[in-house]
């Protein structure tokens, strides 16, 4: 092949390439032209919540009021069950997925994810009376103590695999496993990140959380469509910008490691 034809067929690929994303670069400009940033949410404390007014509350609803702010448009929540976000965003009925939706490989095939800005995970609660003589993470594996999680979760796959000696006790709902834990009747409970610091913040001299991290962490990005880099390359300047200036991680704080915002919300 000469120079030239290879020249070309570079030209008309990159040319082709573009008119398969024609709406990759109008997007962001939609954005500030209407003058309204639709943001998909999903209900999960204390990641968006529902107040007894229905308005929606919680750390994602503070970090799409601050992006809108900063774009200078309004935002427009609106609220999905989780397994229908992604073909929100896919079928343009939002900008944007801001729901503590943890970056993985699969859901990069369908959209394209900002840096991280928030953590998520699976943090382990203990019985502090019933785990008293614990030292160590290696020490819960053993078959004199009960392990209790969720059935069907993440949790329950991590309790299989950490704890394989240990008695693992399911349950079906996350408030009867928290009972079991505050009554001795469990030595541990695994469950989603911040479940655990809410039980450990609410029930001090029974619960505790012994690990300073979630003993499994994911990081939470934000979702675009995909080609749509002009959008990606904003967020990810102001997730920089708002981790600098302490916004993000003193937001993620209050929601998260302290029980101020239950002052104000009513179920």
């Amino acid at each position: 092949m000469t120079l030239r034809r290879l020249c070309l067929v570079l030209l008309t690929a990159v040319v082709a390439l573009g008119a398969a994303n024609p709406a990759a670069a109008r997007s962001m400009e939609k954005v500030l032209e209407t003058g309204a940033l639709r943001v998909g949410v999903s209900l999960f404390t204390p990641w968006t919540m529902q107040n007894g007014a229905e308005e929606l509350t919680g750390f994602e609803v503070d970090v799409a009021r601050k992006l809108a702010e900063d774009l200078g448009v309004t935002p427009v929540l609106k609220l999905y069950p989780w397994n229908e976000l992604i073909g929100a965003l896919e079928s343009d009925q939002i900008d944007i997925i801001a729901a503590g939706m943890s970056i993985t490989p699969a859901r990069a095939l369908r959209v394209n994810f900002s840096q991280p800005y928030a953590d998520g995970g699976v943090s382990l609660a203990t019985n502090t009376v019933r785990t008293e003589k614990v030292e160590g993470l290696d020490d819960l594996n053993d078959e004199t103590y009960r392990i209790a999680a969720v059935k069907g979760t993440v949790a329950e796959e991590l309790a299989r695999r950490l704890f394989s000696r240990a008695r693992l006790n399911l349950f079906e709902q996350s408030d009867q496993a928290a009972e079991a834990l505050l009554a001795g009747k469990v030595d541990a409970y695994l469950e989603g990140y911040p479940m655990p610091q809410f039980l450990a913040l609410e029930n001090p001299d029974v619960v505790d959380v012994p690990l300073a991290k979630p003993l499994l962490v994911t990081r939470a990005g934000f979702a675009v469509p995909k080609g749509n880099l002009e959008f990606l390359t904003y967020l990810n300047a102001w997730i920089t910008a708002r981790e600098a200036d302490t916004w993000l991680p003193s937001t993620h704080y209050y929601w998260f490691d302290s029980l101020k915002w239950r002052d104000t919300f009513e179920e």
